[in-house]
């Protein structure tokens, strides 16, 4: 049937629509917890614009000081100022398979607050830079240069990832996509939190201290989420969530440990930069954790999933890198995986 072709006189109502569609919708609603948390996200929304900039002065900071805290925030970007297209597409998933009301403004929450949390980064990187954006910005020291060069890199697999992600949504089911989610939202709230505690600017504690509160609060979606539709899982789903939460390990550890060279098309000088730019930024009192802080936050997140899937007998991937055992994963190709922003 042409989509120009009228029917309406032919038969008394119309066909069924074809799926995936956003229509027919309804307004179901039957998980409590969804509810709770959506009335949550409405009381502790916050705007970026209203933290207390007047407190901070970027002048106070050598332009090395400056350059190296604006490179960490470029890291930060490759995943929290990207998260809005991410929450995006998956909302739109929400509509399409017909979730419930209450699961529907979750997620519209959770892309709310992710735009937000890019806000936040593109305000750090403006007033540190005193430009734009990182990439057309002129360093003015030598260390600028470098972690310039490691900001191009990094944009450039987040490009890779995002037609990644791309593809990788319409093929899974929303209960593979928030084991992704969950990944990202455990590893996040430890960051947060910690960065909170460890940095002497006001605006950057009160900052990360409401990231810190959104990230625990989608971490709460994922799991309302999993205790709902776990139990019924088929055993190809459960496969793809035990080579997901590797491929997860090895995406995030960019920002919450060192990118992995096998996964990340990074330069070989990539890393020495980074933690070149990480002491420099220390030196100035914002509290990059030390690598071996790192580690132990990275392994205490990924046990805290751990626990979590274990209560759904699904087999966790070794992770070597943290000294986690488990089920041996070889082969994470970029067109199986959904990347975790």
């Amino acid at each position: 049937m042409s989509k120009k072709e009228k029917i309406a006189h032919t038969m008394e109502f119309p066909p069924e629509t074809e799926q995936p569609n956003i229509f027919p919708l309804d307004w179901r609603r039957e998980t409590t917890k969804m509810e709770e948390i959506w009335e949550a996200s409405q009381k502790e929304y916050w705007d970026p614009a209203k933290l207390p900039w007047d407190t901070f002065d970027p002048s106070r900071y050598t332009w090395e000081e400056r350059e190296c805290i604006a490179y960490w925030w470029t890291i930060l970007s490759v995943f929290d100022a990207s998260a809005p297209p991410v929450f995006a597409e998956a909302l739109i998933k929400t509509y399409e398979v017909h979730e419930e009301d209450p699961v529907r403004r979750c997620f519209f929450s959770v892309l709310r607050d992710e735009q937000n949390h890019e806000q936040l980064c593109g305000l750090v990187i403006t007033k540190m830079l005193d430009h734009t954006d990182p990439l057309t910005y002129e360093p003015k020291t030598e260390i600028g240069k470098k972690a310039q060069k490691n900001a191009k890199w990094l944009y450039f697999n987040g490009a890779r990832y995002w037609e990644g992600y791309k593809r990788a949504v319409p093929k899974y089911s929303l209960a593979v996509l928030f084991s992704s989610f969950l990944m990202g939202e455990m590893a996040a709230a430890t960051i947060f939190h910690q960065m909170a505690t460890g940095c002497t600017e006001p605006v950057f504690q009160e900052g990360f201290k409401n990231i810190g509160r959104d990230e625990g609060r989608h971490m709460a979606i994922c799991m309302s989420l999993m205790e709902r539709d776990y139990p019924g899982l088929e055993g190809e789903d459960r496969e793809i969530i035990t080579k997901q939460i590797r491929a997860g390990y090895l995406f995030l550890s960019a920002v919450l440990f060192e990118p992995p060279l096998e996964f990340w098309d990074v330069p070989s000088d990539f890393i020495d930069i980074q933690r070149e730019c990480e002491e420099v930024s220390r030196g100035a009192g914002f509290n990059i954790p030390s690598y071996d802080a790192k580690k132990e936050n990275w392994r205490n997140a990924i046990l805290n999933l751990k626990g979590v899937l274990d209560k759904f007998d699904i087999p966790f991937p070794a992770i070597p890198e943290v000294g986690i055992d488990g089920k041996e994963i070889l082969d994470i190709d970029m067109d199986d995986i959904i990347p975790v922003f």
